[in-house]
């Protein structure tokens, strides 16, 4: 999933009463807003990823902003795409995915975590996972709706809601560990809620989200009549912490829809293959609104990654370890850089706190930071509402997903800010 949000100088858009105002807006103008990207004067600005990625060109900096990985996934992978093109898999795909990527996705859920979906009727392939948080948003959300996710949000969440009409409303996570009050997300509720929208583990916080977490949003879900959607694009990179999908807990298979993708697991983030899995009749709405999107894409990428879902454990938990010791090279040098570090338990994401270091904006930090240490990274405000822009006024997001080399010479860079502020 691509990473999108405002650069504006502040994320000051009012959302109080959801993502739209009103339905007076035209659809792109409630994407626009639900995603921070409109101004109150109804300018469109830039991304903040945008604004980074050009700060970090035109000063040479490391960009830790944007998460994807500077290298490509396995090897065995990229000949199977190779030889499906060369066998003449060029063409339109099923609309619902090749069969033998859908036979895989039910095979690893069945594998991981003991669900075990029909591969005909409650597997569908969608253009990465951001096509299937759309497909499945715009399938059962209308005006009048809410759907509740946690705060900060990736992006695309507020984008959708807005489009769809609906009203946002989030729930927060606080650090350190970044989980949820349960008291107040109990609050957050409410006889409109249509959906919840999870996504575990956490981006941008890194965190992964507990049994009894997982719990109280299942009994929460249950009594509100809610369907939850789980994004869980970041399964097979958690650290020393398992991944539990919401799927799998007690009374929650049948409300449920699980996304995930080929991106983040295999570091194909450009073939765009993504999936969700649930009860048939959740699944058929999905692909109803699905087919009228991309229809299909990505022949044959989607059988090659059919080939990496089956790849033995020893990779799943090598790049897991892998990313783990990437995590604590930079780590160490945001520490060394006078940052308070939240250590993730998952994810390609780090956050950090300026205040340590008398610094109380991290979007204007984060403008300077490419000048003062050649690093780039995002401020955490740009993901969340007003009130929450405000709580996480002081944090900062950097991305580890990246050569270790890489990041060793990032860790120099930030180690000598302090001396430079």
């Amino acid at each position: 999933m691509a990473d999108m949000a405002s650069a504006g100088s502040s994320p000051s858009v009012d959302m109080s009463a959801g993502t739209t105002e009103g339905t007076s807006q035209a659809p792109w103008q409630r994407a626009a807003t639900g995603a921070n990207l409109l101004s109150p004067d109804g300018e469109l600005g830039v991304t903040i990823f945008e604004e980074m990625t050009t700060l970090a060109l035109s000063t040479g900096a490391i960009n830790l902003g944007q998460g994807f990985p500077d290298e490509d996934g396995p090897v065995e992978i990229k000949a199977a795409a190779q030889a499906a093109i060369a066998a003449g898999a060029n063409q339109y795909a099923p609309g619902k995915g090749v069969p033998a990527l859908r036979e895989a996705i039910a095979a690893h859920q069945g594998r991981f975590y003991g669900l075990y979906p029909d591969p005909d009727t409650e597997v569908l392939v969608t253009t990465g996972a951001t096509e299937a948080i759309a497909a499945t948003l715009l399938a059962f959300i209308q005006p009048g709706d809410e759907v509740l996710t946690f705060e900060p949000f990736y992006d695309s969440y507020g984008a959708i809601i807005g489009m769809a009409g609906a009203t946002h409303v989030t729930a927060p996570l606080l650090a350190p560990d970044f989980l949820p009050d349960l008291p107040a997300l109990e609050e957050a509720f409410s006889s409109r809620t249509k959906i919840v929208l999870l996504n575990n583990p956490h981006n941008p916080t890194g965190a992964v989200f507990p049994e009894n977490v997982l719990a109280k949003i299942v009994e929460l879900a249950a009594k509100y009549g809610a369907t939850i959607v789980s994004d869980e694009v970041y399964e097979h990179l958690t650290f020393g912490v398992p991944h539990i999908p919401v799927g799998s807990l007690p009374g929650a298979a049948e409300r449920t829809i699980t996304i995930s993708s080929a991106g983040k697991t295999f570091s194909f983030t450009g073939w765009k293959i993504g999936w969700l899995s649930g009860p048939q009749h959740l699944v058929s709405a999905v692909r109803t609104v699905k087919q009228f999107l991309t229809y299909s894409s990505g022949t044959p990428f989607q059988s090659a990654i059919a080939v990496g879902l089956a790849l033995p454990d020893d990779f799943y938990t090598g790049i897991a370890t892998t990313l783990q010791r990437k995590r604590d090279i930079l780590a160490e040098g945001l520490r060394a850089a006078g940052f308070g570090v939240y250590t993730p338990s998952g994810t390609y994401f780090i956050n950090v706190d300026t205040a340590p270091l008398g610094i109380r904006d991290s979007v204007d930090l984060a403008r300077r930071l490419p000048g003062l240490v050649g690093v780039a990274a995002i401020p955490v405000p740009v993901f969340c509402h007003p009130e929450g822009a405000e709580r996480t006024r002081s944090l900062l997001r950097f991305a580890f997903c990246k050569k270790a080399d890489v990041l060793e010479e990032a860790a120099a860079r930030l180690a000598t800010l302090k001396d430079r502020l």
